[in-house]
């Protein structure tokens, strides 16, 4: 039964959950495939609009040349893997983009990621949102412990991501003429 209620997201959920199983499973992989893929395409977009800005002398930089081809090589399995992950999802589909990561192992990746995605949603992760949505629903302390639950996985998620832009900035530092002068004197260095 489909109730109507302000936020849109638990109506469409309701309604495919009420679905049989194999019509859940395909409008599922539907959606995430759009959704990837159109995530994919913003990425190559940004890359693409960087290369005609002041970004296009980092953009043809060596090192990010370097992360072009491990993405193109490695990133197959991560963007399979992601689809198991909240959040980290979108930013894999993004750098795998950003980083041009070929049709012909992405395209690949992104199904098998979102047949395992559409799986685990059409079964127990619309079970796990209608027993979470009606334990809020039915008391506070439920509210509670779901707030808390959701808040601690996103400050878990902002701490990787500030340790991760950290490496990078100590990275970027560390090829940088200017604040390391070993670094010019490499040949992986191009100089202007």
């Amino acid at each position: 039964m489909v109730h109507f209620a302000p936020g849109g997201s638990q109506l469409v959920m309701e309604s495919i959950a009420s679905l049989p199983f194999l019509w859940a499973y395909v409008i599922l992989f539907c959606i995430v495939m759009l959704r990837s893929n159109a995530t994919y395409w913003a990425g190559r977009g940004i890359a693409a609009g960087g290369r005609k800005t002041r970004m296009q002398r980092y953009l043809d930089s060596p090192a990010v040349a370097r992360a072009e081809q491990s993405i193109a090589r490695w990133g197959a399995p991560a963007v399979s893997v992601s689809f198991l992950t909240i959040g980290f999802q979108t930013a894999v589909n993004l750098a795998a983009g950003f980083g041009r990561m070929p049709l012909r192992r992405y395209i690949p990746a992104t199904v098998v990621g979102a047949m395992a995605w559409a799986g685990i949603y059409a079964t127990i992760g619309l079970a796990a949102f209608d027993a979470a949505i009606a334990a809020a629903a039915g008391s506070p302390w439920a509210l509670a412990i779901l707030l808390l639950t959701v808040g601690a996985a996103l400050l878990a998620i902002h701490l990787i991501r500030v340790s991760r832009r950290r490496k990078l900035d100590v990275a970027a530092l560390n090829d940088c003429p200017v604040m390391n002068p070993e670094a010019a004197a490499s040949p992986s260095v191009i100089n202007p």
